[in-house]
């Protein structure tokens, strides 16, 4: 895979690891993160031997401190307004065919929460703290932030995080729901590793299948939501992982899943 200025990509078996590895700025998000990304995201999608990605900063300060603010400044609405369409990173993470899992440690703020939010699971050391601080900027989040984190925590805690861009704890996050698990910073890789790991072990197209449901079920009421879990679980019985896995179960052996 190319050489980026701003992020690393590691490939440790089935899984993926991009860093966004701007420590010295707390791995802030500018234009060059936001294009190098895309970039690795459109080669690991067609990857097949990646099964999971897992999204990370450099460091244990932060996972993505934010937007670098330094790039708000000669931006007009319209240029800003086309910076987020054109190749919104936070929308190819959340389209992104393959579970994505956010590994934050320390500061997640503003668009680094965002950008975890856009991730399908999120995993954090207990030195992490999350917020939208963006209207003490006299702005709003403008990446995700009011409509993922509203679908995932409920109207009045994100009204709250959002109007006051007040910082929470990694308790709290876990207690509120933003947040899957909470772990010593000195484990938060190894236990990312396993969850990673243990899904990657499962049958590719189910995986998708999956991930197109559940996103589905909150974007949409319940009758479209159970037709449309209806078609994709048919859809998995054409392939030959449904096969195999029905095949090993009744054989009382562990499942190889090929991805077709």
């Amino acid at each position: 895979m190319s050489n980026y200025n701003t992020i690393t990509v590691e490939k440790r078996g089935k899984v993926a690891i991009l860093t966004v590895n701007r420590p010295d700025k707390l791995n802030a998000l500018n234009s060059t993160v936001h294009v190098e990304a895309v970039d690795v995201l459109d080669k690991l999608k067609k990857d097949d031997s990646v099964r999971v990605l897992i999204i990370t900063g450099a460091g244990e300060k932060s996972f993505v401190a934010g937007a670098d603010i330094l790039e708000f400044e000669g931006q007009t609405p319209v240029t800003q307004r086309n910076t987020f369409q054109e190749a919104s990173l936070f929308n190819k993470i959340d389209q992104f065919p393959k579970p994505v899992i956010a590994m934050v440690n320390g500061f997640c703020l503003g668009g680094g929460n965002e950008l975890a939010l856009a991730c399908d699971l999120r995993i954090c050391s207990e030195n992490a703290r999350f917020a939208q601080p963006e209207i003490n900027l006299g702005i709003m989040p403008g990446g995700g932030g009011t409509q993922r984190l509203t679908h995932l925590i409920g109207e009045g805690r994100s009204m709250e995080m959002i109007l006051t861009g007040d910082m929470i704890d990694a308790a709290t996050a876990e207690k509120i729901g933003l947040v899957n698990h909470v772990y010593p910073i000195d484990q938060l890789e190894t236990e990312t590793m396993k969850l990673a790991e243990k899904i990657a072990e499962k049958a590719p197209i189910a995986l998708q299948l999956s991930k197109e449901a559940v996103k589905f079920a909150s974007r949409s009421n319940l009758d479209e939501g159970l037709r449309r879990e209806v078609d994709l679980f048919s859809i998995c019985f054409s392939t030959e992982d449904k096969k195999e896995g029905v095949a090993a179960f009744l054989e009382k052996r562990k499942p190889e899943f090929k991805g077709r």
